[in-house]
Parts: structure tokens; sequence; C-alpha cells
């Protein structure tokens, strides 16, 4: 299965959303999702919205305000996203990279310092969770850096970058 370029719409911790009560504007409020995966509303309390997608949030929150409002109509949107990506292997600066946009691979690898002299360019893996499996791409970097013209690959929340050593022959 090739990995999607596109990042899932679910939310996530850090991910920051803003919550709208168009008929109770005083409970509008923009919040960040915090480490627990939660929100903290007022009226109801501690709210989980990590691994739900913005619509399901909205949905739990109208029946959640339900006895607590008149009209419960509530509208959810992202504000910023939280993608926390991993780099390792032959890159400067191994580690978690936390984007608040869209990234792209490459992007992710210079955030991490670019490749190592030793880097092997033409076989760097994506890892990415699907549905609870692992499923691995292998994309060649030098067309890229050649300015040659390369469809975008965005990294998603969860992935893994990994950026193997050229094999030398002795």
């Amino acid at each position: 299965m090739p990995i999607v370029a596109e990042t899932p719409n679910y939310l996530n911790a850090g991910d920051e959303v803003r919550i709208a009560f168009p008929a109770a504007p005083e409970l509008n409020q923009t919040q960040k999702i915090g480490t627990d995966g939660s929100l903290s509303l007022p009226l109801v309390g501690d709210v989980h919205a990590a691994g739900k997608s913005p619509s399901q949030l909205q949905s739990e929150l109208a029946n959640l305000y339900k006895s607590q409002l008149q009209d419960s109509e509530v509208n959810v949107t992202v504000t910023a996203r939280a993608v926390p990506v991993v780099v390792s292997g032959a890159v400067q600066k191994p580690g978690k990279i936390v984007f608040e946009r869209p990234a792209t691979v490459l992007e992710a690898i210079m955030e991490a310092g670019g490749f190592t002299p030793e880097a092997d360019m033409k076989k760097v893996s994506i890892i990415r969770i699907v549905k609870g499996e692992h499923y691995s791409q292998t994309i060649d970097m030098r067309p890229i850096l050649r300015g040659q013209p390369t469809p975008a690959v965005y990294v998603a929340n969860g992935d893994v970058i990994y950026v193997p050593e050229k094999l030398l022959n002795f």
C-alpha cells in the first residue's frame, strides 16, 4: 500500500482548535489539545478530542451542551496542527520534530540539519502507521535536490523518516 501524501484529518495532542457557539458567543474559545488528548471546556469539563475528526468532536460537543444551552449548535475548526515526526539515520541532528503546519519529507530532513556525507539519498524511507499497521515507502531524494520537478510527499502525524548510510564496497 503506497503512503498517501495527505495528512489525516484527525485531531492530535498539540493541535489548536477554535470552538464557536453561534447562540452563546461568550463560550467561544481557542484551545490547544493537551498532552492527554483533552480539552477543558466551560460547563462540561474535560472532553477527549485526540483521535476524533473535527466533525466528530463537533457532534459530541453539541450533545454535551444540549442540556446546558437552548441552542447547542457548535462549530469546531482546526487553527493550528501539531505534526510530530521522527527523523533518524544519516542526518546531522536526528530526533523528533514537531511541525505546526503541513510539511514535506524534505523539510523534515532539513530541520534535522540535512543529510550527512554518508547518507544514501536514493533510499530514504518513510514509515507510517495506517489502520494499526506499519507501511514503508522508499523515496529517491536526489531529483528533488537537483531541482527537478517532483511531487511533494507530506509528512503525517507519527511518521518516521529514516535516511540510511551508503553501503561501502571494499
